[in-house]
């Protein structure tokens, strides 16, 4: 027979995969008498778990609501997408970062060694507002985090977007990326012999991975530019003939809703890196100055020249005395 504990969570874990639970189904699956059934739902409920009788002719149990959150039982599964959403938390915007990041901690140092491994390779770049809503396998994830953070070739089967399975596929890992509700693995492409973005719900990952690897320089040297200029294109702001670089006093999540087609980069829990294009300097220092935060141009220096024309009018603006051609309803008063 199995130990108390091991038959509390197999007991908490058949609560949590059915609504109801006859007492009898309970005792024939755990292989223990109804009457250790009833011990183990009363020592569920010293604990805090809200276990409640149903009626019926069999009778029954059912794990209800509660007034205060007991302690939780999660599968190795579970823990993964739990990281993976807490990772995506601490850069929502929305206001929990600072107890998205602390739930996160708190998760890891009670996951065992095995999955704390697990969860400390994953690593997530919010390269734009992220909303992931594509399919994707935790085990996928979980494997394309751990060959990026081992530098070990990925062998992967990818399925394109007609459906059709092509060979398998060789590359260096470099990223695992989110942007606009769907993962993406950055990597080098071995056998096209240059940089590829694969979306990340078409990969088949192939064990055992390949060897490890010495990591390219990626161009431009930022992830999240990277990914953004290949999909915005001409749209990108390097195409533009204006383009500067700030930094933002506001989280990343805050101005990624707003950024459109620039890049951000989180720099801190309360400043990002803002890169973005205009078609002219004093049109990019206004589309910069609509964020409603501290300003830190890092170049070009026209961009700095911009905003101190800007500075100028503005502050002429709000000097100028009344000219006298106020609203209709004035000039009548007055005449």
């Amino acid at each position: 027979m199995r130990k108390t504990s091991a038959r509390l969570l197999a007991l908490l874990s058949l609560l949590q995969a059915r609504r109801d639970w006859p007492g009898a189904l309970l005792a024939e699956r755990l292989d223990i008498s109804p009457r250790t059934v009833r011990r183990d739902v009363d020592r569920l409920r010293e604990l805090g778990y809200p276990v409640v009788a149903v009626k019926g002719p069999d009778g029954g149990y059912r794990l209800g609501a509660g007034t205060e959150l007991p302690p939780l039982l999660f599968d190795d599964e579970q823990a993964v997408a739990l990281a993976i959403a807490l990772q995506i938390a601490t850069s929502s915007g929305a206001g929990i970062e600072e107890a998205a990041a602390r739930a996160l901690n708190t998760v890891r140092q009670v996951m065992p060694a095995r999955l704390r491994h697990r969860i400390d390779t994953l690593r997530v770049t919010a390269a734009d507002a992220i909303r992931p809503d594509a399919r994707v396998d935790s085990g996928v994830l979980t494997a394309l985090s751990a060959a990026v953070h081992a530098r070990e070739v990925l062998r992967f089967d990818y399925v394109s977007a007609e459906d059709e399975q092509a060979p398998p596929r060789r590359a260096q890992p470099h990223h695992l990326v989110a942007r606009r509700g769907r993962w993406y693995l950055v990597a080098w492409d071995l056998d096209r012999d240059d940089w590829r973005t694969f979306r990340a719900d078409r990969i088949v990952p192939r064990t055992p991975t390949g060897p490890r690897f010495t990591p390219r320089e990626l161009p431009g040297g930022d992830v999240a530019a990277f990914v953004a200029g290949r999909f915005r294109g001409a749209d990108g702001p390097g195409d533009w003939p204006c383009r500067g670089e700030v930094i933002l006093g506001l989280p990343a999540g805050v101005v990624s809703r707003f950024a459109r087609d620039a890049v951000v980069e989180e720099l801190g829990p309360d400043r990002c890196r803002l890169v973005l294009g205009s078609w002219s300097w004093p049109g990019l220092a206004a589309a910069v100055g609509m964020f409603d935060a501290d300003i830190e141009v890092v170049g070009p220096a026209e961009l700095r020249d911009a905003f101190a024309r800007l500075s100028r009018r503005y502050a002429d603006a709000a000097a100028s005395p009344p000219t006298g051609r106020g609203r209709p309803a004035e000039r009548g008063r007055r005449s």
